[in-house]
């Protein structure tokens, strides 16, 4: 433990010697007293998914105090389009774990994320960040195992083209500067992140690169470790909100678009799951996947086609979740396989020590490194509700556990290893599978349909859903993907950049 606060990134842990899940109010105070913090932020998400701020200046102990055991209320109505004016004020609440020295600010500011409490200081039941804690109640009161996620946060950085080091189209895939423009953003952005308390596996460019119209294109990627799936949408969305500082202070746009123009990749935001007890990994044993891991698969195939409603609730989704690129568009699932819906990555099963075959120096290791092994959800995009995407994949995880028949549909919707299901000597295959919805309109259907699987056991409420399906077929975006060109299309992403 020493160990792991002496090089931990966030500030205050290092400052008060213990890690962020343990800080106290007396904590938080002692640090600003010590530190002699100025301001107080409060963050919070409403129903667009972006990050919110409310800040106050300290202006004594006793201040101090109240502002981080009271909270403040806030306009609903003003946050949550569903919330009628005359009754909607809320109570927002500090949670102490979440506390980061803001490293944005001139003085010396903490910001903390906050949860929504109703006049009566209950839960707020329709934030969205208390429906993700009830879905992971609920997974947990099912199932016994707690759920660990991490996104993959893939993004394009947008500006003036820079005719030096030009790399080829749609080949930036793990380049290095010069050939990457962007990398120092990309560095700058990791290093912030983790001050604030998110934790970070690796961070590069991805494929997508071109230019247009004297700009330039430049697809990167931000990757995530597993953590408890309530901490790791909290880590997305404070991770979002630091990358938009930095491409301001840059003087460039970043933009988590699913797509920016046809034939050129989009961005996907792909979530990894695996799942934990008494400390342990329990996705994998004896090398092999547990029926476990299989049955909570089972559960994103059964609710495969309505989980794009929150995964991908815009348009521009649907411009990405195209066949024959490595976006998914059939149900199934499959080993190291990115046409697959659901991918179970390389994941050290077996032990190969490596680190001895490549360094001659070193002594072999018989170390298990299996408990890195998860399974990927690989439709979901950066215009998703961090909170809402991960509540609606623990919910058909925890579907997976309650179907009667999950280790067969495991089994029916598994293609092998190294399968094209796109290619065309696969189109028997791909036509027995069942296939993503192609627009805002079908999602909204499927929800419809799936909706028992968000709704039992008090996860969503029928309201929240009913609202989702009216706000995701109030797009009319039927015919929409096979009415643009190139032209419509940018102009298109343009107005939407900023969306997510």
């Amino acid at each position: 433990m020493d160990s792991q606060i002496k090089m931990n990134p966030n500030l205050l842990v290092r400052y008060l010697q213990k890690p962020a899940s343990e800080f106290t109010r007396e904590d938080i105070i002692r640090y600003c007293q010590d530190q002699n913090v100025e301001f107080i932020n409060f963050h919070y998400c409403g129903w667009d998914g972006k990050l919110k701020t409310l800040s106050f200046v300290i202006g004594s102990l006793q201040h101090l105090e109240n502002i981080l055991e009271a909270g403040e209320r806030v306009d609903g109505s003003s946050l949550f389009p569903f919330i009628e004016a005359g009754k909607s004020d809320l109570y927002v609440m500090p949670r102490y774990k979440t506390a980061f020295r803001n490293p944005f600010a001139e003085v010396p500011t903490v910001d903390l994320l906050c949860s929504f409490f109703d006049r009566d200081g209950n839960p707020f039941e329709s934030s969205p960040q208390y429906i993700l804690h009830k879905a992971h109640q609920a997974f947990q009161q099912v199932t016994g195992l707690e759920m660990h996620t991490m996104g993959e946060l893939e993004y394009y950085v947008i500006a003036d083209e820079d005719p030096l080091y030009g790399t080829a189209d749609q080949k930036g895939y793990h380049e290095s500067a010069p050939f990457c423009k962007f990398a120092d953003l990309r560095l700058e952005a990791m290093r912030l992140i983790a001050q604030c308390g998110g934790q970070i596996k690796y961070g590069h460019s991805e494929v997508g690169n071109f230019s247009q119209d004297g700009m330039m294109y430049e697809q990167n990627e931000i990757e995530f470790l597993p953590t408890n799936i309530e901490d790791a949408a909290d880590q997305l969305v404070i991770a979002k909100w630091v990358m938009r500082q930095l491409a301001y202070q840059y003087g460039v746009t970043l933009t988590f678009a699913p797509k920016i123009t046809v034939g050129k990749a989009g961005s996907g935001m792909h979530v990894h799951c695996k799942f934990m007890k008494d400390g342990k990994s329990a996705t994998v044993r004896d090398g092999k996947l547990t029926d476990e891991a299989r049955r909570a698969i089972a559960g994103l195939m059964a609710a495969g086609t309505s989980l794009p409603a929150f995964g991908n609730p815009h348009p521009l989704s649907f411009m990405r979740l195209v066949p024959h690129q490595e976006a998914p568009t059939s149900l199934c699932w499959s080993f190291s396989n990115r046409s697959a819906l659901v991918r179970v990555p390389l994941g050290w099963l077996t032990q190969m020590d490596m680190a001895a075959k490549c360094n001659p120096n070193e002594k072999v290791n018989a170390k298990d490194f299996s408990d890195k092994q998860t399974f990927e959800w690989r439709a979901s995009d950066g215009f998703a509700d961090m909170y809402l995407l991960m509540a609606a994949l623990c919910c058909a995880a925890r579907h997976g556990f309650e179907m009667p028949d999950g280790l067969e549909v495991a089994e029916r919707t598994f293609v092998g290893l190294g399968v094209n299901i796109h290619d065309a000597s696969n189109k028997a295959l791909q036509e027995s599978l069942e296939q993503l919805p192609g627009c805002c309109v079908e999602a909204a259907q499927e929800l419809s349909k799936d909706r028992d699987i968000y709704t039992s056991r008090g996860v969503f409420s029928d309201s929240i859903v009913d609202y989702f399906i009216k706000y995701l077929t109030d797009f009319h975006d039927e015919n929409l993907r096979s009415s643009f060109d190139d032209e419509s299309l940018l102009k298109y992403v343009e107005e939407n950049i900023n969306n997510g």
